[in-house]
């Protein structure tokens, strides 16, 4: 893509209203906008980097043998009356028809996806039932803070399983651990998985957690024996309770959780199955929920520094951010141009994604600052320098390794 097409709008200054730096980041660098407090509008490159997230947890969903479905985020009153959750989940946001119908903006879809369940699931033999879907969900929170790490409208994927029994939902939790772990792998962030609490579900849950000073979660952690478990649900904060080594205290933002939700829901809606010997059973649940926003802004959160973004190569909105560096000779900067565009053609060709900073009303300077901004993973520059031995001039954004290779050699080993 050529930077004139995508009207590439950058800002210098830093957004006043933002404390924190993913949303300063994303903003400035033109992938967000703020539309209103906790509520944002995700611009061209913004929405790249979102369907690669959700690119690489929809495979891995699909691994684990998840069926994707998109239900609605329009909920009845009656449906939440059914869990008695229309009066006590704090963060609902409800919202009355003119005709004087009251409805919820999905926050989260238990007490959709389980009486849809009830249409699939008959005996034994239509279990376990793995559904999934990737959707925007609301939350009425009170005070949304942390860029698109508390927001009130946000991008979430969310699996629900399905089990004959408890000991079937146990397998299956432990494999949707280790997926989340290969989809971390995959974004390149760091994850401890944090015991916390399991409400009315059970006694845990799990949260996966990138440690950060900027993260909002209080985690405690034993480096000897890997004892980890949210602030809230600690008894002893200094002494780890299996090995009584001191705990560490660390800061992390949470960017998946999972929960054993048994027959909390099954029960309410009658959702039951008919087992080998005829007799009427209560469905096993579970639930996986990961924010697909929320992992953009921790990944901005965690991965920059003092001149920009830097994503990794799974996500970036590109791969290369290839600019003309111009030496004021009117016949060497034609050649200049023409390598240029002729390089850039070439990517095309090889269907490498590549962002052609072409814009002629700005300078040499900006597109360098552009360039660690939108932190791309690699910065090609073609100069006066390069050209006489028809070479190009590789960054790495994240190393800030500069090296100098011949482009037909580049090209061969992209």
């Amino acid at each position: 893509m050529k930077a004139s097409d995508l009207h590439l709008k950058t800002l210098k200054e830093v957004p006043k209203d933002e404390s924190a730096i993913n949303a300063q980041l994303l903003i400035r660098a033109g992938f967000i906008e703020k539309l209103t407090s906790g509520v944002y509008n995700f611009l061209p490159l913004g929405l790249k980097v979102i369907y690669k997230i959700e690119d690489i947890i929809r495979t891995e969903m699909n691994n684990l043998g998840g069926e994707e479905i998109l239900m609605a985020a329009l909920q009845p009153q009656k449906n939440w009356e059914q869990t008695k959750r229309w009066k006590t989940f704090n963060a609902l946001l409800k919202v009355k028809s003119q005709y004087e119908q009251w409805y919820a903006l999905g926050p989260t879809h238990e007490e959709v996806v389980t009486p849809l369940a009830k249409q699939f699931v008959l005996s034994y033999k239509d279990l376990p039932l793995y559904l999934y879907q990737i959707q925007t969900k609301f939350r009425d929170e009170p005070r949304p803070k942390s860029g698109l790490l508390r927001t009130r409208e946000f991008i979430m994927k969310d699996l629900y399983s399905f089990h004959r029994d408890e000991k079937d939902l146990d397998s299956y939790y432990e494999k949707v651990k280790k997926g989340y772990f290969k989809i971390y792998a995959q974004l390149e962030l760091p994850v401890m998985m944090v015991e916390a609490s399991g409400g009315t579900f059970s006694k845990y849950s799990h949260e996966f957690q990138t440690i950060t000073e900027s993260g909002e979660d209080t985690i405690y952690h034993c480096s000897h024996c890997g004892f980890t478990q949210n602030a809230e649900i600690i008894e002893n904060k200094k002494q780890c309770p299996h090995c009584k080594h001191q705990l560490e205290k660390l800061k992390g933002i949470e960017v998946g959780n999972i929960f054993k939700l048994k027959d909390k829901y099954a029960q309410p809606f009658g959702l039951t199955y008919i087992d080998f010997h005829g007799h009427k059973r209560i469905v096993m649940m579970g639930c996986y929920g990961l924010g697909v926003s929320r992992l953009m802004g921790a990944l901005a959160e965690v991965s920059h520094d003092q001149h920009g973004l830097i994503w990794p190569a799974a996500v970036a909105p590109f791969k290369y951010y290839l600019l003309p560096v111009l030496s004021g000779d009117k016949k060497l900067d034609q050649s200049i141009k023409k390598a240029t565009t002729d390089l850039y053609q070439d990517l095309i060709k090889q269907k490498v994604e590549v962002l052609y900073d072409d814009r002629q009303d700005v300078s040499t300077g900006e597109k360098l600052n552009d360039a660690d901004l939108l932190g791309v993973p690699y910065r090609l520059i073609i100069s006066s320098r390069t050209i006489k031995n028809k070479s190009v001039e590789i960054k790495n954004r994240k190393t800030g390794l500069i090296k100098t290779i011949k482009i037909k050699t580049f090209l061969k080993n992209i």
